[in-house]
């Protein structure tokens, strides 16, 4: 029997696939549904803590209260009054509604049964890979995405490598994000968790949570210290809605945002290669606000579709590809 190994079940109707260290007593579960990560067990104490916060039962995964872990292509995060314009051409991608039914966030894909492309375990490493071939043209998207999202699971932790293929004939505007939420043992509010956040610059949005036009988007974090993270620090009764750029990799060449203080025995980084970060405490969700931290990040700020600054970031040509890989590493367990 190898040290990792994968298993396929169900949560209610909904299939799952639960990738296993047996050595180390790691577990992470995903969801065909969506792609969403549904739990990540880690030893901690006499027993196992699950640090993520997903979906909880079969109705919760196919509602998807909150977006927990959700994977989102083409676009994360809102796209102003679903309107923006790409390569010349005007885009609306609520063609008939009006006033507040006009609302575009987080992709296409949360709603899409992914397909099981490959299964694998071995002594190094368990992962699984999910397609689909969901984004095709539709009223305010004319292009055509092929989607392939793989975890895997290894010594350093969880990795989520995303590849996204133009299939179509046109320069598609493109990104990926993910939206995991943590916590931390002992649960209770967010509070007193310590978050470290290695970026430069905020990025500041209207009541609409849509970042203000040009520069005026963006502010040096020298001048927002309510809201700066540079250096760890507890939660306290800040609010989190928020958009972190300008970010500082380590020496490997990864950028991390931390939760949690290892000193105290449980700490996590959720790392990423390049792009932004989005923070937020979880205020408004429906259930058990303000008990976890969702620590998103993405490839492009939100709305980047309206953004000039972000164009050539955003512009997949016919028949290439990108990948965006980000993962959670843990420590103190």
């Amino acid at each position: 029997m190898t040290r990792y190994g994968v298993e396929r079940s169900r949560l209610g109707a909904q299939p799952v696939v639960t990738l296993h260290d047996r050595a180390g007593n790691r577990h992470v579960r995903v969801a065909l549904h969506g792609a969403a990560l549904l739990g990540f067990e880690v030893p901690f104490g006499d027993g196992l803590h699950d640090l993520a916060d997903g979906y909880r039962d079969a109705d919760e995964v196919q509602r998807r209260p909150g977006s927990r872990f959700a994977i989102m292509v083409p676009f994360a995060g809102r796209v102003a009054d679903a309107h923006y314009w790409f390569d010349g051409v005007a885009q609306d991608l609520d063609p008939g509604a009006s006033g507040s039914e006009r609302a575009s966030r987080h992709g296409f894909v949360r709603d899409t049964l992914f397909d099981l492309d490959r299964l694998a375990a071995d002594d190094a490493a368990a992962s699984v890979r999910l397609t689909t071939a969901a984004i095709r043209p539709r009223p305010g998207y004319p292009h055509a995405i092929d989607l392939a999202v793989e975890f895997t699971l290894d010594d350093a932790g969880l990795c989520l490598d995303a590849c996204m293929e133009n299939v179509g004939d046109s320069l598609a505007p493109c990104f990926f994000g993910w939206h995991p939420y943590f916590r931390l043992p002992g649960g209770g509010l967010v509070d007193d968790w310590p978050l470290q956040i290695p970026a430069q610059t905020l990025i500041r949005t209207g009541a609409d949570l849509i970042a203000l036009p040009g520069d005026a988007a963006y502010v040096a974090l020298d001048d927002a210290p309510a809201l700066d993270f540079r250096e760890p620090r507890r939660i306290g009764d800040s609010i989190l809605d928020q958009g972190y750029t300008d970010l500082e990799a380590d020496a490997d060449g990864r950028i991390r945002t931390r939760l949690g203080d290892p000193s105290r025995g449980f700490a996590l980084a959720l790392w990423q290669e390049r792009g932004v970060m989005h923070a937020f405490t979880a205020d408004t969700v429906a259930r058990d606000a303000r008990r976890a931290v969702a620590l998103e990040p993405m490839e492009c700020m939100a709305d980047a579709f309206n953004r000039p600054e972000w164009a050539d970031a955003i512009a997949l040509p016919p028949g290439a590809t990108r990948h965006f890989r980000c993962g959670i590493e843990v420590t103190g367990t």
